[in-house]
């Protein structure tokens, strides 16, 4: 499966008189982080996931896979790994639906908005809370902001 994602910073605080249609904990740590690769653990609130993303830029392959969540949790403790905390908040501009990520802990501040396309010259509203865009820089990478812990 490809994801073809952009990121952008979040510029001011007017996204949260946005329409906000859901919200979730999210825990993630990884296994293995490369330039080109990452094999993540991410437990949500009532589930968990393995995921594997190839591959750099906007539109990288992604494969996901539902696992247990005891599982994840022990996974994470046993293999000693540091954790990224959020709460994504899915907010709802027009069609789209951004997934706006609050960090806690050492990256409390950080917050990044990311939306899903269905091709990498789709046009989309930009709402006004949007901030610089960091699609290519892979600082903003989640693999890459578990160094900031």
């Amino acid at each position: 499966m490809k994801e073809i994602e952009r990121k952008f910073l979040v510029a001011n605080e007017s996204w949260k008189a946005a329409n906000c249609i859901g919200q979730r904990e999210l825990k993630q740590a990884y296994l293995l982080r490369g330039t080109d690769r990452s094999v993540r653990i991410r437990v949500t609130d009532n589930m968990a996931f393995f995921t594997i993303k190839l591959g750099t830029g906007l539109t990288r392959s992604e494969f996901e896979y539902e696992i247990p969540q005891d599982e994840a949790n022990d996974m994470i403790e046993e293999a000693n790994l540091p954790c990224l905390h959020k709460t994504r908040y899915y907010i709802q501009n027009g069609t789209d639906t951004w997934e706006l990520d609050v960090f806690h802990g050492a990256l409390d501040g950080l917050l990044i908005a990311e939306l899903e396309l269905e091709s990498e010259d789709q046009t989309f509203d930009k709402p006004s809370w949007l901030g610089q865009e960091v699609t290519f820089d892979p600082a903003y990478l989640n693999s890459n902001l578990i160094d900031r812990l």
